[in-house]
């Protein structure tokens, strides 16, 4: 059939006339993403002038402390507003009762002091859980089979308090043990540490696609069974919302959804029901996934980038922990 044999159509509705350009699609855009929406998770380990490719996250690296106050100051001169630190220490320091993780010496806390003196301006989150620092690889302490509630919480709450010790801006607890929000926020406070932020990771999964996670701090050859006891069921979202309001309740300034994309419709439900400040994390098998692919030659690599962390906030994303955050803020920074 010829065009001119197409009988035209009486159509008052055409959609398509605000998507013919770049100028009018960008006009009726609905969702924004801005360099103010990112956070950089950072792996750091000891020695000097050190870098570690992860082998299962092509492109992320664990940094020295020296190297990692480079990266920082490259993060903050494209405006991110905040760093995630994660530590991978050295194996003879992990033991049954994470002793380490309230040393205030240990490599997270001396992270964030060198950071704090050489990116004054840059947020520095931490890391509240006991995985990086136990023997046997669980965010809480082991009891035979069973990781014990109470007295993890309490560790936990020194923990937090040594973090804030050393400077950080914002308390990350993601260790989902029960009740830990609120004995954090007493301890903290307790300690004249008012100001200090918590950011709950409040909706955690049990989630398959944090293997290159483990990988990067070094939990994978030692984590012991699983983490279900203690991480949510994949297919609950009701439970999400009930943990989500203890949190809030407890004392949380900002709540987290974990992994991101598998859990967009968790996302969208707390950022609506609770109007609260909702991050959500671009787990490190999301990460791998789109950059093995587009690697490949399977996807076109910044584009289903942009795209991933776009959905994130359509969705409802107060901001997006992704360890494209450097990456995405450099092609944002090129485009404008």
């Amino acid at each position: 059939m010829t065009t001119s044999a197409v009988p035209p159509l009486d159509l008052k509705h055409r959609p398509r006339r605000n998507r013919k350009t770049d100028w009018a699609r960008r006009l009726v855009s609905e969702t924004r993403l801005d360099v103010s929406d990112l956070i950089w998770p950072i792996f750091i380990i000891e020695g000097q002038n050190r870098r570690e490719e992860i082998s299962s996250m092509p492109g992320v690296y664990r940094y020295s402390i020296d190297l990692a106050c480079e990266a920082v100051c490259e993060a903050a001169s494209l405006d991110i507003p905040a760093v995630a630190l994660f530590p991978n220490i050295d194996s003879q320091l992990r033991d049954l009762t994470a002793s380490n993780a309230t040393h205030p010496d240990n490599l997270v806390c001396r992270a964030t002091r060198v950071i704090k003196s050489v990116a004054p301006n840059i947020g520095v989150i931490t890391d509240v859980a006991l995985d990086p620092y136990t023997s046997h690889g669980h965010d809480g302490l082991l009891v035979g089979e069973e990781i014990i509630n109470d007295a993890t919480v309490a560790l936990l709450a020194r923990q937090a308090i040594n973090q804030a010790q050393a400077g950080c801006d914002i308390i990350a607890p993601s260790d989902m043990m029960d009740g830990r929000i609120g004995i954090i926020r007493s301890a903290l406070d307790a300690e004249g540490f008012q100001n200090v932020q918590i950011m709950s990771y409040a909706a955690k999964y049990a989630s398959a696609f944090y293997g290159p996670f483990r990988e990067a701090i070094g939990t994978s050859r030692t984590l012991q069974g699983d983490k279900r006891t203690y991480q949510m069921d994949p297919a609950n979202v009701k439970e999400a919302l009930r943990e989500v309001a203890l949190d809030l309740e407890q004392g949380a300034d900002m709540v987290m959804v974990k992994p991101g994309m598998p859990y967009l419709d968790v996302l969208q439900r707390i950022a609506e029901t609770f109007q609260a400040p909702t991050f959500v994390y671009q787990v490190s098998g999301e990460y791998a996934m789109i950059t093995a692919a587009a690697r490949n030659g399977w996807l076109e690599g910044e584009r289903a980038m942009m795209e991933s962390l776009l959905s994130f906030k359509r969705a409802g994303a107060t901001g997006i922990f992704s360890y494209f955050s450097v990456q995405a803020a450099r092609l944002m920074r090129n485009q404008s």
